[in-house]
């Protein structure tokens, strides 16, 4: 399986699943740090799969406590599922507000487990993406907010009422949003209506957008895994995550 460039020789990690409350998790931290910074991590619609628990693995690697919580459990598990439609329906049920909720919980969770809640980012793919730009407008304490490929916009709804383009001007967390040109689910557009919004917010950050990139990119079990631009971006994330005193 492809690797993502590290900033440095990766460090030996104590993983486990977890539980939150009634939730289920996903921890892994650096063996021998006594209290390092919180990542959590947003899954894309596949739920907490195998990816998901390898990409938690890689950051706790590079010196984080990093978490990913299964916020559709009370709905359905998206990771067994193989219809697409069937995984839509799972996720179009959890109301936005009650993942906020799970998030606050999760971030409470790996402070209590040890991590620096003082430090505290949050990351996410695909529909993991769209919830990472929400919760930094929920929780404007995080260091540092870095969507991957997250939807900007869709149809508002009961459960998602609000899309990041609705909170884009008044998000005050750090942003570093990381996109494909050649993903037709966000054209660019809609990414540069994105970049209007933010540029009147309090946030200070960009979007990266790599040109020649699909959708998922980043997947490196999927066939839309593109190398460079996934070890490009992974290795930018960690250097802004730095300057943004999250690391």
């Amino acid at each position: 399986m492809p690797q993502p460039l590290s900033q440095g020789a990766p460090r030996p990690i104590d993983a486990k699943e977890a539980r939150i409350g009634d939730m289920p998790a996903y921890m892994a931290r650096p063996t021998e740090a006594a209290h390092p910074p919180i990542l959590i991590i947003v899954a894309e619609i596949f739920g907490l799969n195998d990816h998901i628990r390898d990409v938690v693995r890689r950051f706790a690697a590079e010196g984080y406590l990093a978490i990913a919580p299964d916020f559709f459990f009370r709905v359905g598990d998206p990771a067994k599922e193989t219809d697409l439609a069937a995984i839509r329906a799972i996720i179009m049920k959890v109301p936005d507000e009650e993942a906020m909720r799970d998030f606050d919980a999760a971030l409470a969770f790996a402070d209590s487990s040890g991590g620096d809640a003082a430090r505290a980012a949050i990351t996410g793919f695909c529909w993991g993406g769209r919830m990472a730009w929400l919760y930094a407008a929920h929780n404007p304490k995080l260091k540092a907010v870095v969507p991957w490929y997250g939807r900007l916009d869709g149809e508002r709804t009961k459960n998602q009422p609000q899309w990041p383009i609705d909170v884009a001007d008044r998000l005050s967390v750090p942003y570093l949003g990381l996109y494909g040109g050649a993903d037709p689910s966000i054209p660019p557009p809609l990414v540069e209506q994105m970049r209007a919004r933010l540029s009147a917010a309090p946030a200070k950050g960009e979007i990266m957008v790599y040109p020649d990139a699909p959708h998922a990119f980043f997947a490196d079990y999927r066939e839309s895994y593109r190398d460079a631009p996934a070890r490009d971006a992974f290795a930018r994330m960690l250097a802004f995550l730095k300057t943004q005193g999250a690391a």
